[in-house]
């Protein structure tokens, strides 16, 4: 594995697509390119307090990024030394070589990240579809996660939650060019609005910077040419994952996990049911839940200081580390 600081991370996205606007890094964040075999992904970090603290990784939800984490990370700076990761399509870093984005695809992109870094076991976080992905990461590979912290995990529901059926619509064949035809003449800003709609328990809290930045960030990913097919495939990946039985469905996968896991679960989240959370308590075998009712699908953004607090128990309960 090799790793450089950006603009490297930069130089290897040209080579893949044309030249977009730079992605926002916050104040006391840094960003690096990590090379690995079929793929290239960036990292976002931020210095742990102290030293010898225990890893962390990030992993941000469909048509997210690393960004998505940028509000909790600095809440947990002084118990953990944190990265998230942009998966690949998406965020900065490029199209893996393969073209896998499947739940088992994205997987096996943390779970080389980890083993590439020699930074395992880490306190794993997911949220959406990465609480799939980092599900599955904890089925597999149970030596490379300490702790597991779930926020609307993307596991599979019978019955889907009617705002989540354009998502599911994706996958299908033809839907996201037709999508993309139809919504041409749609600015970043109107996109941004419907987003936070769909993402946010009351999309009124959040703040004037925060939007500026949201618009932003959607403006620089529709520059980018491989956008609506990382958007099309990941979506497909989740439907696959949601009709796959077996040993590899994701609940029986659930079932396998032996870290300590936090879940939280938004009472107002439009694309994961609330009522998904007794099950997700029964499945994963030491689990604990914080339920949040105000809450939609992104509490880490929404209620960082919540989320930051059940981590700190969760700590607690596994003797600080």
């Amino acid at each position: 594995m090799s790793s450089t600081e950006l603009p490297g991370a930069q130089a290897v996205a040209a080579a893949v697509a044309p030249t977009v606007s730079a992605v926002r890094v916050a104040e006391g964040e840094r960003l690096r390119s990590v090379a690995l075999p079929g793929l290239t992904l960036t990292v976002r970090s931020r210095p742990a307090e102290g030293t010898g603290l225990a890893p962390a990784l990030f992993v941000h939800g469909l048509g997210g990024s690393s960004q998505n984490w940028s509000a909790l990370m600095p809440l947990l700076t002084d118990v953990v030394d944190p990265d998230a990761v942009d998966l690949p399509g998406f965020g900065d870093s490029p199209p893996p070589d393969d073209g896998n984005y499947s739940i088992t695809g994205h997987a096996r992109a943390v779970i080389r990240l980890l083993d590439g870094a020699e930074r395992g076991p880490v306190h794993l976080f997911g949220n959406s579809l990465g609480g799939a992905v980092a599900t599955r990461v904890a089925a597999v590979r149970p030596d490379l996660v300490r702790t597991l912290t779930l926020i609307s995990p993307a596991l599979p529901e019978w019955r889907v939650q009617r705002p989540a059926v354009p998502t599911g619509l994706l996958a299908v064949p033809g839907i996201a060019p037709l999508f993309a035809r139809l919504t041409k003449g749609w600015t970043a800003e109107q996109r941004t609005r419907g987003v936070m709609a769909l993402c946010y328990g009351d999309p009124e809290r959040v703040s004037d910077e925060a939007f500026r930045n949201a618009v932003a960030e959607m403006e620089r990913r529709l520059e980018l040419p491989y956008f609506w097919d990382a958007m099309t495939r990941s979506a497909r990946g989740i439907v696959d994952a949601y009709t796959l039985g077996g040993q590899h469905g994701l609940w029986r996968q659930a079932e396998r996990v032996l870290a300590p896991t936090q879940l939280v679960y938004g009472g107002r989240d439009q694309l994961v049911s609330y009522r998904m959370a007794r099950r997700a308590s029964a499945a994963f075998r030491d689990a604990r839940l914080l339920t949040l009712p105000d809450a939609g699908h992104v509490a880490m953004i929404e209620y960082p200081e919540a989320v930051a607090q059940a981590f700190r128990e969760l700590l607690d309960d596994c003797g600080g580390s």
